[in-house]
């Protein structure tokens, strides 16, 4: 089980919090220990890199709980290996889960391209309001999965009406909070059990970590750890390593990212050449009142649906310092479209049932200057006219 952490500060948590000290040079930041042989006798850990159990792993899933506000977490060698491993542990078969219809399309696929293999059923809400849910529970039904803000549409679901019903009927809350970060939004303070973080994304923050995250209670912790040393998803050493160092800078990185969303989404959403907007920051927004009450921001990544007449490959391929890449929450601004990656294993169908068309385009901001953001903006969009 996890200390209670002392430090209250998001900042010197980042800083400070799941640094292994350096007991033998008294250097400034974390060594790397790389083995995978350790001392077992009169040990009271047993140290392995399949347990997560090694120095580096065990110290950056202190920082993680300290910033998610639980009791306890564990790393993973990648988002849907924390998500994958997460939703086993709980569910075998004959149980079933209630998932939110809008989540992001990896988990989506696992869920049904996996779970009738292992005899786990499974119900997508039509909505995302708390009747949604309830009326999918079921006599065996085990668990709620919810994802807020959405990927990509940035829907809000109410937190605290879904810890509530869950509680109600005995069952396991799952949060994906990687769009959040723990930064603005801790779901296990709100009632969820289970958070879970793509520590790809914002955690790394450089677009050069590929990691996965699970933040709760110690005894929850306990279960998904179990089977996590038999499935063997964990994370490499050095990864670790550079994960923790990422994670110093967290908050810096993703406050500027942030005040940087909210200037462009505002500049967004008066331009003609843009249909639709989603934001939850804007008073526009479904959301923006839930989003208010469970989130202190609203994030960094902003999808609009640029004008039908817009071809958006030639957008995309006309922007000169915006990258049009694959995953989000790097230091650089990025836009994608998600018919054509995120949600590509989806089908047409489904995507449009989530009101995820064509023309859908996802911008992660980075922190670069607002103007030269605005700038490449719309110089592609002058070459598509």
């Amino acid at each position: 089980m996890s200390k209670k952490n002392k430090f209250k500060g998001v900042n010197t948590i980042c800083t400070h919090v799941g640094q292994v000290k350096d007991e033998q040079f008294g250097g400034s930041v974390s060594p790397i220990y790389p083995g995978t042989s350790y001392e077992y006798i009169d040990i009271e850990l047993d140290r392995y890199p399949r347990y997560s159990s090694t120095p580096n792993q065990e110290f950056l899933s202190k920082k993680i709980a300290a910033l998610e506000g639980t009791e306890d977490a564990m790393i993973f060698g990648s988002g849907m290996a924390a998500i994958s491993t997460s939703l086993l542990a709980f569910l075998s078969s004959g149980d079933h889960i209630v998932l939110q219809n809008d989540i992001y399309g990896g988990t989506r696929n696992l869920v049904e391209a996996q779970f009738k293999r292992y005899g786990i059923e499974y119900s997508f809400t039509e909505g995302i309001d708390i009747k949604s849910f309830e009326e999918k529970i079921q006599k065996n039904t085990k668990a709620i999965y919810i994802e807020t803000p959405s990927n990509p549409l940035l829907k809000i679901v109410d937190i605290k009406q879904i810890a509530k019903l869950s509680k109600a009927n005995g069952l396991i809350s799952f949060i994906d909070n990687t769009f959040a970060t723990p930064l603005i939004q801790k779901p296990h303070e709100l009632g969820i059990d289970i958070v879970l973080q793509s520590a790809t994304k914002y955690f790394g923050g450089h677009s050069d970590i590929c990691a996965g995250a699970i933040a709760a209670s110690s005894e929850h912790r306990e279960i998904i750890w179990n089977l996590s040393k038999n499935i063997g998803g964990s994370l490499s050493d050095y990864t670790a390593w550079l994960l923790e160092r990422s994670m110093k800078t967290l908050s810096v990185r993703f406050f500027r990212q942030q005040k940087n969303a909210v200037e462009l989404a505002n500049y967004l959403s008066k331009c003609d050449m843009i249909d639709k907007i989603y934001y939850p920051g804007l008073p526009s927004h479904k959301g923006h009142d839930i989003a208010k009450d469970q989130m202190d921001g609203f994030g960094a990544v902003i999808s609009f649906e640029l004008n039908k007449k817009i071809d958006p490959e030639t957008f995309l391929k006309s922007l000169e310092m915006i990258n049009p890449s694959m995953s989000f929450a790097g230091v650089e601004s990025t836009m994608l479209s998600p018919a054509e990656t995120s949600h590509y294993l989806l089908t047409p169908e489904d995507r449009l049932a989530q009101g995820i068309t064509d023309n859908l385009i996802r911008f992660s901001v980075g922190i670069e200057d607002v103007p030269d953001v605005v700038y490449d903006f719309e110089q592609a969009l002058n070459k598509c006219k």
